[in-house]
């Protein structure tokens, strides 16, 4: 083989590498390429759980240039919602915007489950905000010392409202009674609109709720606010203690995650985190926040994953 031609062998080697990587690069560049179909596995309405996802969903529209859509497949406390996901092929076109149950507690409260809570890709949680423990303004207490007395002294008077065994409401409700030795009797519902409406008529008791849903009632006292189940108290409630001012290390805020199927490239979910990152950051998507009660948090896919883990050790342990 002549120099001359082995120079021109090793430069098409080198332009055929260099068009490779560049087409490579092209193909993960071009993710979306068409719709985006974001599952909601929650009832539409004003929980934050819905709201959340519209949000980053209406951005990532402008943001990555095709539409992300929303679809709501509530039910089994989001395992159907999850179930669908875990289901649907690993491209990046079907992702689940999800309170924590699903990924963390449900494993412990259903005998089979027809997904892997730890199968998901995660791709970034979206927000945080506390829980706020209301009652009928017509009950017979104005503290939480009060209704701890009460409750002691009438076991299984009371009822407490929750979306379903395993949800943060749930999951706070029954950690206090166990916390405070009292018995109240749990009434399941599909999505807390209901909830709250059988708390304002009187129907149920109590709940537990998001602040961002509870806040207009409690300021305008039609329902009573004992205490937030963050580790602090809540700037909007300064007058409502936190749970864990009686008792220590209580804390059951809920969290939104957005994760993928199984074998969802990473890259996939690298593009996804990134670009929410940077909405949550955007001026008009901060005071959606605030007026949420929601903190923005727009971690990587992998401190994501570190956090849901960190969340099923800690539940695990409870």
């Amino acid at each position: 083989m002549t120099t001359d031609t082995s120079l021109a062998l090793r430069h098409l080697i080198v332009v055929a590498s260099l068009l490779a990587t560049t087409y490579l690069a092209s193909a993960q560049d071009a993710y979306p390429k068409h719709v985006v179909k974001i599952i909601v596995p929650v009832v539409p309405g004003i929980a934050a759980a819905d709201v959340l996802p519209r949000i980053v969903a209406d951005k990532l529209t402008g943001r990555l240039g095709q539409a992300f859509i929303i679809e709501n497949k509530p039910g089994a406390n989001s395992n159907i919602g999850a179930e669908f996901v875990a289901d649907a092929a690993p491209d990046g076109y079907t992702l689940l915007a999800t309170p924590s149950p699903p990924l963390v507690t449900n494993q412990y409260f259903y005998s089979r489950l027809n997904f892997d809570p730890g199968g998901f890709v995660p791709v970034t949680i979206i927000a945080s905000l506390p829980n706020v423990l209301v009652v009928n303004p017509k009950d017979p207490f104005g503290s939480l010392p009060e209704f701890i007395a009460y409750a002691k002294s009438n076991p299984d008077k009371l009822t407490y409202g929750s979306p379903g065994v395993g949800s943060s409401p749930y999951l706070a409700m029954e950690w206090l009674k166990h916390l405070a030795g009292i018995q109240i009797t749990h009434v399941p519902y599909n999505g807390i609109s209901p909830i709250m409406k059988d708390v304002l008529a009187g129907t149920i008791d109590m709940t537990f709720a998001n602040t961002f849903t509870v806040l207009p009632q409690t300021k305008a006292g039609q329902m009573r606010a004992l205490g937030v189940d963050s580790a602090k108290r809540f700037e909007d409630l300064p007058n409502v203690p936190a749970i864990a001012e009686t008792f220590p290390g209580f804390v059951v805020t809920s969290w939104f995650a957005i994760v993928a199927p199984p074998k969802t490239p990473p890259q996939i979910a690298e593009t996804l985190s990134s670009a929410i990152a940077e909405i949550l950051k955007e001026p008009d998507v901060v005071a959606k926040l605030r007026d949420l009660s929601a903190a923005g948090i727009g971690n990587s896919p992998s401190e994501a994953a570190q956090f849901i883990e960190s969340e099923r050790e800690r539940y695990q342990r409870a």
